[in-house]
């Protein structure tokens, strides 16, 4: 399968990374010969220095051999551009990243006008995220797969006795669910029945729905279950604005703290219903607590700075503030949130990243999730007729290390696979697999053809 990406920022670079493994040509352009440089000293991928926007530059590249071209510049319109003439000439599937709130209504009637196949808004998309995340009763965060029936949760396992010091195997609490995976130190380790759970161990549980958020709010029970009604958001921009007019559509009050004066009054001319826009350096604690952050139900730092986001948000949460949420952008950042406690760390690049890899994986791959910035991620797989392991004891298969069965559905019955278990065709399967195994994942089952 050959992959044409135009533009190599974050988002370009995450998923050049993300298909590395795969058995995928990926071709990388971008306008900037520093940029190209850079990613051609890292990344094992065909780079071009050059305008994707311009028909030679495509046509040169045989843009009608590529099954998918994915257009994600910094600029909207360019983007839609690149993805209308890919599509035009040739190329079959074609992806447009376009981020304007005024486009919001729009897309629709863009991709049809245009011809683009798939449009995708990160911050529109984040912002989905995290409202789904202040509905949830628990505090701790869920994945759901399988139309919701199976959910997928991570929490800090701190001082829990229901965890600490305890074997995969001795935890009877958790019966019926499955931990796929531990973090820990900054690693990533795929336990066992002799595993023994460390003190801040996070660790990730997936389950049926509602087995899993019954332990979620057996371990957040002292944390009350009280409603989210009373928002404060940091940063006014778009994930702010999305988030903020989302929200206040449910009924609930939210109040954005924004430092630039000018965009203070485009939110307060656009916003409708319970938001109150306040200008002023959200950086400053006793603005907020001026503000009454301590009596805000949830907190979301969505600045375009992850240590503002990140600080304030740890601020929040010593302030008893019940749901903490910051959006982050450096990788690096990823194991520190988990020492710091705070409910939930957002990247929108994942996020996107995510929602292009399971068109890219093919048709029998309902969705993948980034999880671990990118270190392993989540996919539910349709079983083909043409698995080579259908109706086969799951302990009689060779499944490689570093890949998890977490739940299969069948005629809507959550199983958490056993030695017994086996795969049907037609069942839903929600896997846990490393990035390293990536390949071995779409060998196994029959993933590598591509979009289908």
């Amino acid at each position: 399968m050959k992959v044409l990406i135009i533009g190599a920022g974050k988002l370009g670079t995450k998923l050049a990374t993300a298909m590395l493994n795969g058995e995928i040509q990926i071709t990388i352009i971008d306008n900037d010969a520093k940029v190209i440089e850079t990613i051609k000293n890292y990344l094992d991928v065909l780079t071009v220095n050059a305008n994707g926007a311009v028909k030679g530059v495509l046509e040169e590249l045989k843009i009608n051999t590529y099954q998918m071209t994915i257009a994600v510049t910094s600029n909207d319109d360019t983007n839609i551009l690149i993805s209308s003439m890919a599509k035009k000439l040739g190329c079959k599937y074609t992806i447009a990243r376009i981020r304007t709130p005024e486009y919001a209504n729009q897309l629709e009637f863009l991709k049809r006008i245009y011809k683009i196949d798939r449009v995708i808004n990160p911050e529109l998309a984040t912002a989905n995220e995290i409202s789904r995340y202040l509905m949830e009763s628990s505090t701790f965060y869920f994945g759901d797969y399988a139309h919701g029936k199976v959910s997928l949760v991570n929490f800090n396992i701190k001082n829990s006795p229901h965890f600490v010091g305890k074997k995969l195997s001795d935890i009877s609490q958790i019966n019926r669910l499955l931990i796929v995976a531990i973090s820990r130190n900054s690693d990533i380790i795929i336990p066992y029945g002799a595993t023994v759970l460390e003190e801040n161990d996070v660790i990730y549980v997936i389950g049926q729905r509602e087995k899993v958020a019954s332990i979620a709010m057996e371990l957040s029970a002292t944390r009350g279950k009280k409603q989210i009604k009373k928002i404060m958001i940091l940063g006014g921009g778009k994930i702010g604005f999305y988030l903020a007019d989302k929200l206040t559509q449910k009924g609930m009050s939210v109040k954005i703290i924004e430092s630039d004066i000018n965009r203070c009054k485009i939110l307060a001319e656009t916003l409708h219903g319970n938001a109150l826009v306040i200008h002023g350096n959200g950086t400053d604690i006793n603005l907020l607590e001026e503000e009454n952050l301590a009596d805000m139900d949830a907190f979301i730092g969505t600045t375009g700075f992850d240590e503002e986001n990140l600080f304030m948000s740890l601020r929040a949460k010593q302030l008893g503030v019940r749901k903490v949420v910051a959006k982050i952008s450096r990788q690096s950042y990823v194991h520190i949130i988990e020492k710091l406690g705070i409910d939930l760390a957002i990247n929108p690049v994942n996020i996107t990243a995510s929602e292009i890899l399971k068109h890219i994986r093919g048709g029998h791959v309902v969705s993948v999730s980034l999880l671990l910035d990118g270190q392993a991620e989540v996919t539910e797989i349709i079983a083909a007729n043409n698995l080579k392991v259908l109706n086969t004891p799951i302990m009689d298969i060779d499944i490689p290390q570093g890949i998890i069965i977490g739940a299969i559905v069948h005629n809507n019955e959550v199983i958490i696979p056993q030695g017994n278990s086996i795969i049907r065709a037609g069942d839903r399967m929600v896997i846990f697999s490393l990035l390293s195994e990536v390949p071995a994942l779409e060998t196994f089952f029959c993933l590598k053809e591509g979009r289908q």
